[in-house]
C-alpha cells in the first residue's frame, strides 16, 4: 500500500517536473523571440536625476576658417612613401594615386560647396540616452491625393556616413520625378550612428549594435512613427536586424543590401564542402555557386585578406585611430582603400584602385571630411570592439531569428556572399531575394537606382499582401 502510494507520488512529481520543464520551454521560446530593449545612458560622468531633454533642434553642418587652414597646413606637410613598383592596390592605397587625391583636395575640392550640398536636406539633433543624435529627415516634396508617406529608417555603416544616402533619398521621397512608380512614397530618416559623423560618441564602454538599435527605436517613436520600414547595409544591416528583433510589431519590413549570418550550423559547413557539387541539396542557385566557389579562394582567403582592419578595430581601435585622427592623408588612405576593394575586388589590380570608376572625388572626399571635421574616426572604429570583443556567435541577438518581412538585395561585388538558403535560417520571413546585376558594398552611393527599385518592389509586396499584419 505504502509503496504504491510512494510510487504514485513519485510519478506525480516526475509529471510535475516534466510539465514545468515543458511549460518553461514553451514560455521561454515565446519570450526568446524578441530582444530586450537596451536602456543605456552614454553621457559623460554620472547620470543626472533630471528628466532627459526631449526637444528636437535643427542642425546645419558648419566649418570655421581655423578648421580649414589647419587641414590645409596638414595636407601641405604630408609625408608620402614610395609605393613598390607594379604594386597597384595590392598593398593597400597606392601613394602615387594618393598624391593625386591630396592635390585635388587642396586645389580643386570645394568643401564650402559640399557643405551646401550636405545642408540641402533638413538635419536635426536630439538627445537620447544621454548623447546627441544627429539625423537627416526628408519628407516628400508632394504627395498624390489620399496617399501618405511611409517612414523609412536608413542606417549607414563604416567607413561610410549619412551622406551615402544623398543620391537615393530623392528617388524614395519623389519617385515619380525620377521615372519610378509613385505607388509608395517615403519620408526618409537617416541617423548617424553614435560615434559617427555628427552624432555624439558614447562616453562609456559597451555601446554595441543593440544599443544603437535601441537608440534609433527611441528616435523613431520620438518622431511619432509607430510603424516604419528599415533599410541597411554594413553595420546598418546589424543595427536594423536588431531593431527588428526588439520591435517586431513596429517594423513593417526590413530591407538589407548585406545579410551576414554569424551563427553557422553543421548544415552550413556541409554546404561549404559539398554545395559546389550538390547545389540543389542545399538550396543553392547557380549564381550562389558562381559567387561562392571555389570556397578556399572566394571565402576563406578573401576573409583573411580583407579583414585585417576589423581585427585591429575589434581589439585596439584607439592605437591606430590616434594616427588617423591626426593625419588627414592617413585618414584618406585608410578609408579610400575600403571604397576601392569593397566596390570591386578586382580594382586592386589598378594603380588608382578604380576609385573614380564608380564614384567621383567630391563624393569620396565629402565622406572623408565628415570623419575629419567631426573627429570621429576613433569612436567609429570602437564600434567593432564593442560588437566583436565577446566573440562571434556569443550574443543573444545572434541566436534569435527575425520574423519581420525581409527583403534582400544581393550585390555581386559584396566581399562575402550570403546565399538565400543561409539567410533563411536567420530571417525566417524572406519575401524578396534578388541577385542584383551589378554593384558592391556601398550600394546606395554606387547604384542608387537599383537599390531604390528593389526597396520599392519589396515594400509593394509587403503592403499588397499586408504581410506585417500576419503575425
Amino acid at each position: 500500500e505504502f509503496c504504491s502510494s510512494l510510487a504514485s507520488i513519485m510519478l506525480l512529481e516526475v509529471f510535475l517536473v516534466l510539465g514545468t520543464v515543458i511549460i518553461y520551454f514553451l514560455l521561454s521560446k515565446k519570450k526568446e523571440e524578441t530582444l530586450p530593449f537596451k536602456e543605456g545612458w552614454w553621457g559623460k560622468g554620472q547620470k543626472p536625476d533630471t528628466e532627459e531633454d526631449t526637444t528636437i533642434w535643427p542642425f546645419k553642418v558648419e566649418t570655421t576658417e581655423e578648421e580649414l587652414s589647419d587641414l590645409f597646413r596638414r595636407l601641405d606637410q604630408a609625408r608620402f612613401t614610395e609605393p613598390l613598383e607594379n604594386s597597384f592596390f595590392h598593398y593597400g592605397t597606392n601613394s602615387v594615386y594618393l598624391r593625386k587625391v591630396v592635390s585635388y583636395w587642396k586645389n580643386q575640392f570645394n568643401w564650402k560647396k559640399q557643405v551646401e550640398v550636405l545642408n540641402k536636406y533638413p538635419q536635426f539633433k536630439t538627445k537620447i540616452q544621454g548623447i546627441d543624435i544627429h539625423f537627416v529627415h526628408v519628407k516628400p516634396p508632394h504627395l498624390p491625393e489620399g496617399q501618405s508617406a511611409k517612414p523609412l529608417l536608413m542606417v549607414h555603416g563604416w567607413p561610410g556616413s549619412f551622406y551615402e544616402f544623398y543620391k537615393i533619398i530623392p528617388l524614395l521621397t519623389d519617385p515619380a520625378s525620377h521615372g519610378l512608380s509613385d505607388e509608395h512614397i517615403f519620408e526618409v530618416i537617416c541617423p548617424s550612428i553614435p560615434g559617427y559623423g555628427f552624432s555624439e560618441a558614447p562616453h562609456k564602454k559597451g555601446f554595441n549594435s543593440v544599443s544603437a538599435a535601441s537608440v534609433f527605436y527611441e528616435l523613431m517613436l520620438k518622431l511619432g512613427f509607430n510603424e516604419f520600414y528599415a533599410q541597411g547595409g554594413d553595420w546598418g544591416w546589424l543595427i536594423c536586424t536588431n531593431l527588428a528583433q526588439i520591435a517586431p510589431n513596429h517594423m513593417k519590413g526590413l530591407h538589407l543590401n548585406l545579410a551576414s549570418v554569424t551563427n553557422m550550423g553543421f548544415i552550413h559547413l556541409l554546404s561549404i564542402l559539398l554545395g559546389r557539387y550538390l547545389p540543389g541539396l542545399f538550396g543553392f542557385q547557380d549564381e550562389d555557386v558562381r559567387r561562392m566557389f571555389p570556397f578556399l579562394k572566394k571565402g576563406l582567403y578573401r576573409i583573411l585578406l580583407e579583414s585585417g582592419y576589423a581585427h585591429i578595430q575589434a581589439t585596439k581601435p584607439d592605437t591606430v585611430g590616434c594616427g588617423l585622427n591626426d593625419s588627414p592623408v592617413g585618414l584618406a588612405a585608410y578609408i579610400l582603400e575600403k571604397f576601392s576593394t569593397w566596390t570591386d575586388l578586382e580594382f586592386h589590380n589598378l594603380e588608382d584602385g578604380g576609385l573614380e570608376r564608380k564614384f567621383n572625388l567630391d563624393d569620396l572626399l565629402t565622406n572623408i571630411m565628415i570623419y575629419w571635421v567631426s573627429g570621429c574616426i576613433v569612436s567609429s572604429m570602437r564600434f567593432y570592439k564593442e560588437n566583436l570583443q565577446k566573440g562571434v556567435g556569443t550574443q543573444k541577438h545572434e541566436r534569435l531569428t527575425v520574423q519581420v518581412p525581409t527583403g534582400i538585395a544581393s550585390f555581386p561585388n559584396e566581399v562575402m556572399h550570403t546565399p538565400q538558403a543561409w539567410a533563411q535560417k536567420k530571417y525566417t520571413n524572406i519575401v524578396s531575394f534578388h541577385f542584383m546585376p551589378r554593384g558592391g558594398h556601398f550600394a546606395a552611393l554606387e547604384e542608387p537606382e537599383l537599390l531604390a527599385e528593389d526597396i520599392l518592389q519589396f515594400v509593394g509586396k509587403v503592403e499588397k499582401e499586408q504581410l506585417w499584419r500576419k503575425k
